[in-house]
């Protein structure tokens, strides 16, 4: 079968990421998918367990390199994706997906940012940029967000849970670049602050698909998705033991009751996939730009992230701590 169009998946070997991988494979066949991994054994891994759960399909998928911690490993990765779009071993690429994220203690990236903030939002800042131009035309963009940068949402879960995960506490983009929080977070302790810097990451996340949405040529759309929780997935990798092995294995086995307990807002991978997925290939979504869905649900995201300043603030400084615009003397 003949792969017509390209989709690129960042952290598809795994989670999320790979859940969307399968279910664009099971259901577009016609597709090629890139996973786009800074593990070279793991996505490996991935791209032969997808071939396996495919066969019937023909499936094609393979992996390229990027690291989202480092803004050098990002630039060769679009480098080496247009030599290959001009010489026409990749087809034309019809969808990026940006869902590569995470969450773990303080660190810095290569470039010396916040870790967080420079993986979930910088990185794929700079990936979206260098790879527009080299889009197909009516491409799709979807930006992985989350439901924790709403902090309506979070004061409706359980007192245990939202402690984990307090809301965003934004400030000025080249200090959050640098670690500094907002004052809400002024009484952190490290626990809270892995999860706040992780929220507010999520709602530079939002503040991006809203005015890359705005920037975009005509045709091409760019959208956000809450996948919802999601136990099992590896965003806990850095949690201590215990809380890591209630992700991992417990929480998951435990879904139907967390859905009437806590919130309705919990999937598997598979369904969080699957409606990933959906905003690439789904002709229905076809002309439907800037919005924010979760799930397969399109819904408004929390007040505080339609500010229009803010969005602009971030783009432009964003721009400058990627190198994408000079800086001023």
């Amino acid at each position: 079968m003949q792969h017509q169009q390209t989709v690129i998946i960042t952290g598809g070997n795994s989670g999320l990421g790979l859940a969307c991988a399968k279910a664009l494979l099971a259901n577009s066949p016609d597709l090629q998918v890139v996973i786009a991994a800074r593990d070279a054994g793991r996505a490996r891994a991935a791209v032969e367990a997808l071939r396996q759960a495919a066969p019937q399909n023909g499936a094609n998928v393979e992996a390229m390199m990027l690291d989202l911690a480092s803004l050098a490993s990002v630039r060769a990765f679009a480098e080496e994706l247009d030599r290959r779009l001009a010489a026409g071993s990749l087809p034309p690429v019809k969808g990026l997906v940006c869902n590569a994220g995470f969450q773990g203690a303080r660190g810095l990236t290569a470039d010396g940012y916040e870790r967080t903030f420079g993986v979930n939002h910088l990185g794929h800042y700079l990936l979206v940029n260098l790879v527009l131009p080299l889009l197909a035309p009516s491409a799709r963009i979807a930006i992985v967000a989350s439901g924790v940068h709403d902090r309506a949402q979070l004061a409706t879960l359980p007192s245990a849970l939202a402690a984990t995960m307090p809301g965003p506490a934004w400030n000025e983009p080249i200090k959050l670049a640098h670690g500094e929080m907002g004052p809400e977070a002024g009484n952190d302790d490290e626990a809270a602050d892995r999860g706040r810097r992780y929220s507010t990451s999520k709602l530079a996340n939002i503040y991006f698909a809203y005015e890359l949405a705005r920037r975009l040529p005509a045709g091409t759309t760019a959208n956000a998705f809450d996948p919802g929780l999601m136990p099992g997935t590896g965003l806990a990798r850095e949690y201590p033991a215990p809380a890591r092995f209630l992700w991992r294995v417990v929480l998951p086995r435990l879904l139907p009751l967390m859905r009437r307990l806590v919130t309705p807002n919990i999937h598997s991978t598979t369904e969080s996939g699957a409606a990933l997925a959906r905003l690439i290939v789904d002709p229905a979504l076809e002309n439907t730009n800037g919005r924010y869905f979760e799930g397969l649900r399109e819904i408004r995201s929390s007040t505080e992230s339609y500010d229009p300043k803010r969005a602009r603030d971030l783009w432009d400084t964003s721009a400058l701590l990627t190198g994408l615009a000079p800086v001023p003397a």
